[in-house]
């Protein structure tokens, strides 16, 4: 607004009936509030006040402006206060996505928390196994597994994660235990979304192609799968950290297991964060740590 430093000065002015209490509130001087309000009475061709040696007051034009400029200050204040507001506290609605299993499990029960807490929010997740553009989708938040590639998205970690390769004890009772990654090809290899299975040789992160007769883009049928001993299987350590320690899992070729993968949360990289995700996130982060 042109004039909102001229007419805040003589709002100020009215409210403290005083040049020199409206300077010290605005943090000026009282000859600088004078000089704003005289401009002010130039532009708008009529006086607000008149002064006297004992007493300052409105004219009857000062009276009708100032009613309408005290509303509009008191407007200004409110809306100051309400971004402020918005800016501490989260509201509005978060939209996350994570891996089926592992978001079930893990990450549910973490926002179901962070609800409980934060009444005023809305809370939409997205359970898929399948890569998601969350720029694109309009999502908030990410919770992603495994390698990161480069991008754009800020990332946090959440937990570290370790791939096994598992077998029931009942299918090593009927077939030897592998001890190279060439000794795969011996095995019914039980398959998700990619033939490819993820080692590390040597310190170098190896991908190895694998064969079965099964496949399944959905982890807990292949840790199933597996528990009957219908062949191998490689999968995160949520999905078999059961079994192996009842012993009705074996793990194999523990040597190359990759380890430097991690589950991470991901998120857009803007200016100001909201504080629905920035509050999420590290709430987030610690229950996760919590939880290890």
């Amino acid at each position: 607004m042109q004039h909102w430093d001229r007419i805040e000065a003589f709002v100020e002015v009215v409210r403290h009936e005083s040049f020199a209490g409206a300077a010290r509130d605005l943090g000026v001087s009282s000859s600088h509030v004078s000089r704003l309000v005289a401009r002010l009475e130039k532009e708008l061709g009529t006086q607000l006040l008149y002064r006297t040696t004992r007493r300052l007051g409105l004219t009857d034009a000062g009276a009708v402006y100032y009613e309408h400029c005290a509303q509009l200050f008191d407007g200004f204040q409110e809306a100051l206060t309400a971004i402020s507001d918005y800016q501490q506290q989260p509201k509005g609605v978060l939209k996350l996505t994570c891996a089926t299993t592992f978001g079930e499990k893990f990450i549910a029960p973490l926002v179901n928390d962070f609800l409980a807490a934060h009444p005023q929010l809305s809370v939409r997740m997205d359970f898929t196994n399948r890569r998601v553009d969350i720029v694109d989708e309009g999502f908030d938040v990410a919770i992603r597994t495994g390698a990161l590639p480069d991008s754009t998205l800020i990332a946090r970690k959440l937990c570290p994660r370790r791939e096994y390769v598992v077998g029931s004890a009942g299918y090593f009772d009927r077939h030897p235990r592998p001890h190279t990654l060439g000794e795969l090809g011996g095995h019914n290899c039980l398959l998700g979304s990619t033939d490819h299975w993820a080692f590390d040789v040597d310190g170098q992160h190896r991908t190895w192609r694998v064969q079965g007769n099964w496949r399944a883009n959905s982890g807990l049928a292949l840790l199933d799968a597996a528990a009957k001993g219908l062949g191998l299987v490689q999968l995160p350590d949520y999905y078999v950290r059961d079994g192996l320690a009842d012993g009705s899992l074996v793990s194999v070729l523990d040597q190359y297991a990759c380890g430097h993968t991690a589950v991470w949360v991901v998120y857009p990289r803007h200016r100001h964060l909201s504080p629905k995700v920035r509050q999420f996130v590290d709430f987030l982060v610690d229950g996760m740590a919590d939880r290890g």
